[in-house]
């Protein structure tokens, strides 16, 4: 019986941490407030970390076209954050993972060159960033199909989470 109510716990806390954003309709007025349960977030495949180049491009959603990496998942900024100075950290970057730059970041279809570079986060790795802005993904869980949108302008963390335009302007 023990064991069958530590499962339906663990399973309870999933399903409140998972369910944060909700689907990947639109929606202008998308809140929520921070997790309490910190789930630990499965990583990308380890290919994946042994890039030579960081790719960033541009995919049409059904919040029109918006940045996404090499693999079509959707890029967030965070609102909090002024330019190029990091501000999401421990159970924030749980719930927003760091796109991180391993290599040579790099423009892809519909991204311009000039607007992508990096800045150091506090244990001196590369984050990718466009036009200045740091770039998140929503969590590996609920945000991970090419081009599926799951947490748009929510306010978490103290900021609004925002997928961006090639033009480097926030969508709201």
């Amino acid at each position: 019986m023990r064991k069958l109510t530590v499962i339906a716990t663990a399973l309870g806390s999933f399903v409140f941490t998972a369910a944060g954003c909700g689907s990947d309709e639109s929606s202008s007025d998308a809140a929520t407030t921070p997790k309490t349960a910190t789930v630990r977030q499965e990583r990308p495949p380890a290919a994946a970390s042994k890039a030579k180049t960081t790719t960033i491009k541009v995919r049409q959603t059904s919040y029109g076209r918006i940045l996404v990496d090499g693999r079509g998942r959707a890029l967030y900024l965070f609102t909090r954050e002024a330019r190029s100075k990091a501000r999401c950290y421990g159970a924030c970057a749980d719930a927003w993972p760091v796109f991180y730059a391993r290599g040579k970041v790099r423009a892809g279809t519909g991204a311009s060159q000039s607007l992508v570079g990096t800045t150091r986060r506090r244990d001196g790795r590369k984050q990718a960033t466009y036009a200045g802005h740091p770039l998140y993904y929503y969590d590996y869980v609920t945000d991970r199909k090419p081009g599926q949108v799951t947490c748009q302008n929510v306010v978490e963390y103290g900021g609004t989470w925002l997928v961006v335009a090639p033009t480097r302007a926030a969508i709201r």
